[in-house]
């Protein structure tokens, strides 16, 4: 009898790595649309394993109904992991595995596609020059060459992500809990507080895990702190940012332009069509109306590269738990 993975959150685009990577595993690979959660749970019953992402809810109350589904391993295809209830999966005998690190190039380089596209103002000269309009008044930009650049968390993406800002010529204020001060050495950055990095920085990008100390870290006090016109890069996670606060200061234009990736509450739109619908969230479609605000669908590891790495580890992941062996990407309490 074939290894049962049910997957949760699907897309066209998973099914056809997972299954081309499958080739070599053999398992029996099941895929639902729907975002896990308490009420579709049930759906997991014959499985070992279960597979999400990172809108899919696996709370005390979800896991428990897994566990009772006979599910022993909760793979995660993606880094993140705040949508798990560690404690009660623990507690359920639900092992948890993720995939750390996919594609730290696809969110580095997708970071930068923002910051040059709010500075430059692509959109806006995209849109004109489609309509016949040919003017570039309004669509004034500034060299990166010599601004600040502050990041805030200095992991594997936000180091590729200071080698690409260093080509541009900027300089680098760093805020991290755990400095690497050999690889400030070596890339010229500089790490200081952060109401020191809110104070210098014209272009603030977010690179932190999302945790109780980090959670809207973004706010009206932080906002106040930051130099007038400030651009916010937010390829992380969404919660990082209190919106309703982002929005106030967009309008009274302390902060400049802002570039997400991720949204605070993104799992009801993102990954989906919503063409067909009014999108009754307010707070999205009042940031949505700005034009000094990109907001992409959660994107940025979406790259060729980063499906198969996905696929691959979350597959061998699965693997080694069948064969009973060390599980290297286990998240533990």
């Amino acid at each position: 009898m074939k290894y049962k993975v049910v997957f949760f959150g699907s897309q066209p685009y998973d099914e056809a790595s997972f299954n081309e990577n499958n080739a070599s595993f053999g398992y029996e690979l099941q895929y639902y649309k729907g975002h896990l959660n308490r009420n579709n749970a049930i759906l997991a019953r014959g499985a070992e394993v279960v597979c999400i992402f990172v809108n899919d809810t696996a709370d005390a109350e979800t896991l428990h109904i897994l566990a009772g589904c006979g599910v022993r391993l909760l793979a995660l295809r993606c880094a993140g992991y705040n949508n798990v209830d560690l404690e009660a999966a623990r507690r359920e005998g639900i092992a948890v595995v993720r995939v750390p690190a996919y594609s730290p190039y696809a969110v580095a380089e997708h970071t930068v596609t923002l910051m040059l596209s709010l500075n430059r103002k692509i959109p806006r000269a995209t849109w004109r020059t489609r309509d016949g309009n040919f003017s570039i008044n309004g669509l004034l930009g500034f060299d990166m060459h010599g601004k600040t650049a502050g990041i805030i968390g200095t992991g594997k993406i936000a180091r590729i992500l200071i080698r690409i800002l260093r080509g541009f010529g900027m300089k680098i204020l760093a805020y991290d809990v755990y400095p690497d001060h050999d690889f400030a050495r070596q890339h010229q950055v500089t790490y200081t507080s952060l109401d020191e990095l809110y104070r210098q920085s014209d272009i603030i990008s977010l690179h932190c895990p999302l945790t109780e100390e980090t959670r809207y870290m973004i706010d009206e006090t932080s906002i106040r702190k930051m130099k007038d016109g400030v651009m916010l890069i937010n390829t992380g996670r969404g919660q990082l940012i209190h919106t309703y606060d982002l929005i106030q200061g967009l309008k009274c234009k302390k902060v400049g332009s802002a570039g997400l990736d991720v949204y605070e509450e993104e799992g009801d739109y993102f990954f989906e069509d919503q063409s067909d619908r009014i999108i009754d969230d307010d707070v999205l479609a009042r940031l949505l109306s700005f034009n000094n605000v990109i907001v992409t669908s959660h994107q940025a590891f979406f790259t060729q590269e980063a499906l198969e790495n996905i696929a691959t580890t979350t597959l061998q992941n699965i693997e080694d738990f069948r064969q009973g062996k060390e599980l290297i990407n286990e998240v533990t309490l």
